[in-house]
C-alpha cells in the first residue's frame, strides 16, 4: 500500500513539475503572449490617437468650410442710404450658390427676424430666429450643430452683419452636412480596427517564430542533455552491476578474489574515463572550461593508449604525425574507439595512425544498414547497443574542428576514422 502511494506521489510530482524543455516551451508561449499583448497595446494607443486626430481634423475642416462661406458672404451684404438691406451682390456671389446651405436673416424695424435669402434652405433648421439672437448677442461668428426639419444633424456657422449705424441687423448662416465626413471617419475607424487585428495576428505569429528561434537552441541542448544523461546512467549502471557481481563472487570464493579485483579495476577505469568525458563535455559546452590544446604527436599518444589497454590482439601501425589537440580528450576518444571495437567485434583490432587520422577496424558483424545515426545516444547496431562512447568521440572530434566517420569494411567488420585538422605552422 505504501509503495503504491509512493508511486502515485512520484507520478503526481512528475506531472506537477514538467521537464526543462517543457518549461522552456511554456516560456516560449508566454513570450509570444507578452509580445502580442505589447503590440496590441501599442496599436490600440496608435489607433485611438489616429482616430481622435482624424475626427478633430474633419471637424475643423467642416468648420473652416462653413466659416469661409459666412465670412465671405457677410462682406457683400450692403445697406442702402434709407436703411434697407441690399442682397443683390450676395445673390450673385458663387459662395451663395455653392454646395453649402445659405440663409440670411434680417432684423426689421419692429425687432423681428425675417429671412432675406435662402439657398438649399431645407438643409438648414426651419426656424433661425433663436440662433440669430444668439449670434447678435455674441457679436462674433458662432458655430453649432443643429437639427433640420428632416431630422438630420447639420453643422452651422452664423456670422453677424453690422448696418450703417454699427448695429447688428443681419445674420448670415451657412450649413454643411457632416454625414459624408462621418462616414469617412467610420470607414477609417473600421480600417484601423481590422488592420489592427491583422497586425496583432501577424505580431503573434512573428513573436512565436522569434521566441521559437530564441529558445530552440536551449530546448535542443537541454533535450540533448537529458538524453545524454539517460544514456550515461545506463552506461554506468551496467559496469556497476557487473562490479557488484565480481565482488559478490570474490566474497563467496576468496580464491577467486584476485581475478575479481582485476576485473573490478578494469571496470572502474572504464567508468572513470566515461565520467571524465562527461564532465569535460559538460564543462566545455556550458562555458565553464576550455580545451587545453597543444601540439602533440598523435602516433605516440595512440601507442600510449594501446599500451594502457593491455589487450592482446591489437595490431598497431603508425606513422609520425603531429596534431593540435587536448591530449586527455583525444586519448579518451581513441580509447572509446578501441573499447567499442573490442566490445562489438572482439580481437583482432587493427589500428592505423597516419596523416592526422586514427583508423580503428574490428572484425565484428558491422553496422546495421538500417541505422540512421550510429553516433546517436543509445543507438543499436548489428553488434548491440553502441552506448555513449561513440557520442563522446564525435563530440571530441567536433570540439577540435575534426570529424569522425563509421563505415562497414568490405570483408566484414566496422571501420572508424577519427580525423583532426593539421596544426598551424610555427
Amino acid at each position: 500500500m505504501n509503495d503504491s502511494r509512493s508511486r502515485w506521489r512520484f507520478g503526481a510530482s512528475r506531472r506537477a513539475n514538467p521537464t526543462t524543455p517543457g518549461r522552456l516551451r511554456r516560456m516560449r508561449w508566454l513570450l509570444t503572449a507578452l509580445f502580442t499583448a505589447l503590440t496590441a497595446a501599442c496599436l490600440l494607443v496608435l489607433a485611438t490617437v489616429a482616430a481622435s486626430i482624424d475626427s478633430h481634423s474633419r471637424e475643423r475642416a467642416l468648420d473652416d468650410g462653413v466659416d469661409r462661406v459666412v465670412t465671405g458672404l457677410a462682406r457683400v451684404v450692403y445697406w442702402n442710404a434709407d436703411g434697407t438691406i441690399d442682397l443683390e451682390t450676395l445673390r450673385e456671389d458663387d459662395l451663395a450658390q455653392g454646395n453649402s446651405a445659405v440663409a440670411v436673416m434680417v432684423r426689421g424695424t419692429d425687432g423681428r427676424w425675417r429671412e432675406g435669402y435662402g439657398h438649399l434652405r431645407s438643409t438648414l433648421p426651419a426656424d433661425l430666429t433663436a440662433p440669430s439672437e444668439e449670434t447678435a448677442a455674441a457679436e462674433d461668428t458662432v458655430f453649432s450643430t443643429m437639427g433640420n426639419s428632416a431630422g438630420q444633424r447639420i453643422r452651422v456657422a452664423a456670422a453677424p452683419v453690422y448696418d450703417n449705424d454699427a448695429a447688428i441687423s443681419a445674420v448670415v448662416f451657412a450649413g454643411s452636412d457632416p454625414a459624408p465626413s462621418q462616414r469617412d471617419h467610420r470607414s477609417l475607424v473600421l480600417a484601423l480596427e481590422f488592420g489592427g487585428l491583422a497586425l496583432i495576428a501577424l505580431a503573434a505569429v512573428i513573436g512565436h517564430l522569434l521566441s521559437g528561434v530564441s529558445t530552440r537552441p536551449a530546448v535542443r541542448m537541454l533535450a540533448e542533455q537529458e538524453r545524454f544523461l539517460a544514456d550515461a546512467s545506463h552506461e554506468l549502471r551496467t559496469p556497476l552491476a557487473t562490479l557488484r557481481l565480481y565482488l559478490d563472487a570474490a566474497l563467496r570464493d576468496p580464491q577467486d578474489s584476485r581475478r575479481a579485483v582485476t576485473e573490478a579495476r578494469s571496470l572502474t577505469d572504464r567508468m572513470g574515463r566515461l565520467v571524465t568525458g562527461l564532465l569535460a563535455r559538460t564543462r566545455t559546452e556550458t562555458g565553464l572550461g576550455e580545451l587545453d590544446s597543444e601540439r602533440l604527436h598523435l602516433d605516440q599518444l595512440v601507442e600510449g593508449v594501446v599500451a594502457e589497454c593491455g589487450v592482446a590482439g591489437i595490431e598497431l601501425r603508425t606513422e609520425p604525425t603531429v596534431v593540435q589537440a587536448d591530449p586527455d580528450l583525444l586519448a579518451l576518444a581513441v580509447r572509446n574507439l578501441i573499447d567499442n571495437a573490442l566490445v562489438h567485434g572482439g580481437t583482432p583490432v587493427e589500428i592505423t595512425v597516419a596523416e592526422h587520422a586514427v583508423t580503428v577496424r574490428d572484425h565484428g558483424p558491422g553496422l546495421d544498414p538500417d541505422l540512421a545515426d550510429p553516433f546517436a545516444h543509445g543507438s543499436t547496431g548489428a553488434g548491440g547497443r553502441h552506448g555513449i562512447g561513440l557520442s563522446l568521440v564525435q563530440w571530441v572530434a567536433r570540439a577540435h574542428s575534426g570529424s569522425v566517420a563509421l563505415g562497414s569494411a568490405p570483408d566484414g567488420g566496422t571501420i572508424a576514422t577519427l580525423t583532426l585538422p593539421a596544426p598551424p605552422q610555427l
